[in-house]
């Protein structure tokens, strides 16, 4: 049995819309987000602040606001795909949002979908609307008159058009109180044509019963001269002193306000309904354009499709309207949705890149970006980079949840497209900014004022030393002087004693400093040479002399010296420590030989040593070390962390008694060596905070140690900071501020974004490289022409800094296109495993769509030279496109246009290689994705769902072959296959579903066993684009098993997993229980939301499939409602709850 649960909510924004929602409160603006509808505010800043969230169990497809009469507020009007609409708005009664109307299509689907997206159009009075989602059926709606009912929808007809291809639709502003309403509409199905036509809504003048829409009720009817032309603008009519003047004679009549606007690709068109007179102007630069929104009667944003903002401005003589002009104001996101929202602040939703928050100024033409609302949508590909086990080769994963696994998505369109990180983690709250500061080498709290709470923080530099005391009214004070400490040099340690003195140690100089009276007890100098690293606890002191000598201290009374050690030219001390649980062992980092010591600190002889340098990288150098009980005590022991050079950190297990160290393991957390701090916690626990590229929160949950990656990307170091006024927080330094925030409490996803400028279309990883092969392709207009470029490039794994030079695929005389990128271990021409990217292409020329013998595509296989530049080793010339890619042991599986075709591989040189066909597999359709697990080769059709081939290796009677041994049989747009288990394989298609199928070796018959069968099947609402199988060990009380990653167009990540036998049916029960007792806003069940939907059949509900962000909707409904569901299910409400909170934490 199956379970599906998002770690990153999807956050594609396609419809936005300014309501007022609430009464007495300025309109704010509401969000679609596939299931979900935000409520934002705008601030007196020009900032939206998110206040609200309503769930729905639905994809929104339409969202509309409409006035009912004499109402201080609107109703917002939703529509989803599986045809359930409904409004919903404030609640005078309640006192809140509820649903108002609910309707259902319950009858059987016989009309053609329309070939535009669902199109709903309201009048300006808000009380008329005409709903699109048919090809040539209107359906007309509005708001009731009956003063009982103002508040409900009148469903009042669904009438015939004979405009099929409605490309848009809107109503006029009218002064007669007859709603008239436009459509812009293709003509012609097999040449591009645009034509207007208006009609009168109504046909009686009580507006109650809707006009006929036939040809002969066409008010106007206008060939449009730009084919191309998509968009209608309804214009006002003005101001008072910009109303019209009715002109009876029609040969001197001129538009005025109160028409639309027709915006082409070349040309604009306005047109005054009338005074049936027409005002064109031509473009001076063509573009598409695909989205609009009101400033004023005059001025109008219109987006176009490459990300610029235009300024649509109606040039006035009064009310007559003498020309139009289009002006750039600025570049955007590709937007979806345009929203003014009053006082200059314009917002742009994205449903291809970030979402955005401009401000306008009218004098100077320009925008000016204020906010940006991050969304990783469209995922077009993704991978899963762990950051843990870097030990060697073929580990299985680290759960999500570690923070060790990383998500690393293709995300956005052309030049909103980026890479996207995405991994589990915790925030920083920032409470204030202490300074600026910049160039922060180190910080350290105090307890100097006889207080058991911090009350003094040293910040040092490279020269000085700064010191700030703070009071309990948590009031900072800079100091001149304190307590005879050394400012004029920095500060390598500062630290409590606890016979009431402080330790100083800079540079040159180890004080021991009484706090009472201020007097220096102790100090001590090295003959000759700095100090360069020190480490101390309450007892001890262990200095390292220019890296040559070492010394430990004893320091209860004064500065004793117990041992040195000349370490001469054998080695240099890198980086030492000093447990803060073991005062008489310390822990020394080698420069030379890249090992670390644990030594007794009275003899300075090493007890347990250990070699840190990996076999590829001889190189790397410890730089800072921690040792401390990061686990609780009755599951296990100590834990040392060494910080590499290189950005990887070492962990070992230590011994309780012999400190022997065990249990190595590598996690990359950047490219540069972290900084360790640790953090006490209660009953002698600490936490970990590595300061790097990537800034981590290292501490234990669940048993285990966890790497949660912290949203503070510029921190350079961090120290605890308990006082009065900052209970629990931390000081932070950054490379331009000290700040001091509080680490939350709940671990979330955290997404980094990388702009590529460019649309990231595959993502390989190779951890042999440390890198990721992407397949880029880039768009650009340059004289009115679109130039389209596919090329392929390194990034580095932990920063994306690319690598190397792109390797550009061919742009003339064809235009090739990257279609498929993978990473493999292919023999070299000495037979040896060499780290490989293969690329499939596919060439743009529908010229020659027809001719034979003609390259389609290619498959290339590039490797990485010294300077980590991709070149070419060999290529192979396909007569079709080459789709999808795979690897069978040395050999290469690739998806043509409609072949499946096996490869031998054989490099002759390092820059030559033969591929051999093998064996060929011809597909029901259109192969579009590949899983291979052992010799089988799981085949996702276009059409016809999956296929399962084997591998037969050629005999002595036969040749090489692929043997098709499964199929399922059943209509079904595939997008993406995996394998998650055995004989079960996991599909998704264009309609959101999913389904997971086994295939039947207990078959009785043949066809039995041929035929592959659904165990699983649930409608995601989102069209999954990659699946992507992972390996995770997961402890024997697991719930889930998590077996695979999903990525979607609407920018979801979720976690795939298979249920662990025992759980199964108190899962299933209690979803089914959940189901009857959680409303959501709509009131559409949940069953029919999540059942399996295709144009051949639909189910009852999700079978055999859990939805984990439902199961989660039970901590948020009350304990009665709770106790409903427990009643019968066997487990109470406070198990049940800690199942849910378990499964949460999973993701």
């Amino acid at each position: 049995m199956a379970y599906v649960a998002p770690i990153h909510r999807p956050n594609s924004v396609r419809h936005a819309l300014r309501v007022n929602l609430f009464p007495n409160e300025d309109e704010c603006l509401i969000v679609a987000k596939t299931n979900r509808l935000e409520i934002w505010k705008l601030e007196e800043t020009g900032i939206l602040v998110h206040t609200d969230t309503k769930a729905v169990n639905g994809t929104i497809s339409i969202l509309q606001k409409l006035r009912p009469r004499d109402s201080e507020t609107d109703l917002v009007f939703v529509g989803t795909d599986r045809f359930h609409y409904f409004t919903w708005g404030w609640n005078a009664t309640d006192g809140g949002i509820d649903t108002v109307d609910s309707f259902f299509d319950i009858h059987e689907k016989h009309m053609r979908d329309a070939q535009s997206q669902d199109l709903c159009a309201v009048d300006p009075t808000g009380r008329f609307m005409v709903v699109l989602l048919w090809e040539g059926v209107i359906n007309v709606l509005r708001m009731h008159t009956v003063k009982s009912k103002r508040q409900n929808l009148h469903w009042m007809d669904q009438i015939r058009v004979s405009e099929l291809f409605i490309k848009c639709a809107t109503f006029l502003h009218v002064e007669t109180g007859h709603p008239k309403v436009a459509f812009l509409h293709q003509t012609q199905t097999d040449a591009p044509d645009s034509r207007l036509v208006t009609y009168r809504l109504t046909a009686d003048d009580k507006n109650t019963e809707v006009s006929r829409f036939e040809v002969r009720d066409q008010v106007d009817s206008i060939d449009i001269e730009d084919p191309g032309a998509s968009m209608l603008i309804p214009v006002g009519r003005g101001e008072e002193d910009q109303k019209r003047y009715i002109i009876r004679n029609a040969s001197t009549a001129r538009a005025q306000l109160g028409g639309l606007i027709v915006v082409g690709e070349t040309r604009l068109l306005y047109y005054d309904d009338a005074a049936k007179t027409k005002v064109e102007a031509g473009l001076q630069e063509s573009s598409i354009f695909v989205a609009w929104a009101e400033y004023d009667v005059s001025h109008y944003f219109i987006a176009d499709d490459y990300g610029t903002m235009w300024l649509l401005e109606i040039l006035l003589d009064g009310a007559v309207v003498t020309g139009l002009q289009m002006t750039k104001i600025g570049k955007t996101s590709r937007a979806s949705s345009l929203v003014y929202m009053g006082n200059n602040a314009l917002f742009v939703g994205s449903h291809y890149g970030d979402s955005q928050v401009f401000q306008f100024d009218l004098n100077t033409k320009s925008l000016y970006l204020v906010q940006t609302l991050h969304s990783i949508a469209p995922i077009l590909d993704l991978n899963i980079m762990d950051m843990g086990n870097r030990e060697g080769e073929g580990q299985t994963t680290n759960e999500y949840s570690s923070g060790q696994a990383r998500v690393v998505t293709g995300s956005g369109v052309y030049k909103d497209g980026s890479l996207r990180s995405v991994r589990s983690g915790v925030g920083l709250d920032d409470l204030g900014v202490l300074a600026d500061m910049e160039n922060v080498r180190a910080l350290f709290s105090l307890k100097c004022s006889g207080a058991s709470k911090t009350d003094t923080l040293v910040v040092s530099f490279l020269t000085e030393t700064r010191i700030f005391t703070f009071s309990p009214a948590g009031e900072v004070e800079e100091v001149e002087e304190f307590r005879g400490m050394i400012f004029s040099e920095q500060t390598l340690l500062a630290h409590n004693l606890p016979n009431n003195r402080i330790l100083q140690v800079t540079t040159t100089t180890a004080l021991l400093i009484d706090l009472e009276s201020g007097v220096i007890v102790s100090s001590w100098r090295p003959a000759e040479g700095q100090i360069t690293n020190v480490a101390a606890n309450d007892q001890w002191i262990l200095i390292s002399v220019d890296g040559r000598v070492l010394l430990s201290m004893q320091i209860q009374q004064d500065l004793v010296r117990v041992e040195q050690n000349d370490l001469e030219e054998k080695d240099q001390v890198a980086c030492v420590h000093l447990p803060p649980e073991y005062p008489n062992i310390g822990v020394i980092g080698f420069w030379k030989s890249g090992t670390i010591s644990i030594v007794d600190l009275k003899s300075l002889q090493s007890i347990h040593g250990e070699n840190l340098r990996r076999k590829d990288n001889n190189a790397s150098i410890p730089r800072d070390i921690a040792l401390a009980q990061v686990l609780p005590p009755h599951l296990g022991g100590p834990t040392l962390f060494v910080a590499m050079e290189d950005g990887f950190v070492i962990t070992f297990n230590v011994s309780k008694t012999d400190f022997a160290l065990s249990g190595r393991k590598s996690v990359v957390l950047g490219t540069r060596q972290a900084r360790l701090q640790l953090l006490a916690r209660s009953s002698g626990i600490y936490n970990v905070f590595a300061t790097s590229e990537h800034p981590s929160l290292v501490y234990a949950s669940e048993g285990r140690i966890v790497y949660s990656a912290v949203t503070a990307d510029d921190a350079t170091c961090v120290c605890p900071f308990d006082s009065e006024a900052y209970p629990d927080s931390i000081v932070v330094a950054t490379e331009k501020e000290v700040k001091i925030s509080l680490i939350d409490t709940e671990r979330r996803t955290h997404v980094q974004p990388l702009a590529m400028g460019e649309t990231v279309r595959r993502i390989a990883y190779s951890r042999t490289e440390r890198a990721f092969g992407l397949g880029c392709i880039s768009r650009e207009v340059r004289n009115n022409e679109e130039i389209i470029q596919s090329s392929f490039k390194l990034v580095d794994e932990v920063v994306f800094k690319q690598l190397g030079d792109d390797f550009i695929l061919d742009t003339s005389p064809r235009v090739e296109m990257v279609e498929a990128v993978i990473r493999a271990e292919l023999p070299d021409s000495y037979g040896n495993p060499t780290e490989r990217f293969i690329v499939g292409t596919s060439y743009l020329d529908e010229q020659i769509a027809e001719l034979e013998d003609v390259v389609r595509g290619r498959i290339l296989v590039l490797g990485v030279d010294s300077a980590r530049t991709p070149y070419l080793v060999s290529s192979r010339n396909l007569k079709g496109v080459c789709r999808c890619l795979g690897v069978m042991d040395d050999k290469i599986v690739a998806a043509l246009a409609k072949t499946v075709v096996l490869y031998s591989y054989a490099e002759t040189s390092s820059t030559s290689a033969e591929m051999k066909k093998l064996a060929s597999y011809r597909p029901a359709t259109y192969p579009v994705d590949l899983a291979i697990e052992g010799n089988t080769i799981a085949v996702a059709d276009l059409m016809k769902s999956m296929t399962l081939i084997e591998y037969r290796p050629a005999s002595d009677e036969q040749k090489a072959s692929l043997v098709e041994v499964a199929r399922h049989y059943e209509a079904f747009w595939s997008t993406a296959v995996s394998h998650v288990n055995q004989e079960s394989w996991l599909e998704s298609d264009t309609q959101g579903n999913l389904l997971v199928l086994r295939r039947n070796t207990s078959g009785v018959t043949a066809q039995d066993k041929h035929s592959m069968e659904v165990t699983s099947e649930i409608n995601l609402g989102e069209m999954v684009n990659k699946i992507r199988k992972v390996t995770v060990d997961t402890t024997e009380s697991a719930i889930i098993i998590p077996r695979a990653f999903l990525g979607t167009t609407e920018g979801g990540v979720y976690v795939f997993g298979l249920i662990a036998p025992d759980y199964q049916d108190l899962l299933i029960r209690f979803q089914t229980r959940l189901s009857d007792v959680v409303e959501t806003l709509g009131g559409i069940f949940f069953t029919r939301y999540r059942s399996f939907r295709t144009e051949g059949r639909e189910s009852e509900g999700p079978f055999r499939f859990i939805d984990g962000e439902f199961l989660e909707r039970f901590l948020d409904i009350d304990e009665a409602r709770q106790a409903e569901v427990c009643e019968g299910l066997g487990p109470d409400i406070e198990a049940m709850r800690n199942l849910v909170e378990e499964l949460k934490r999973m993701h």
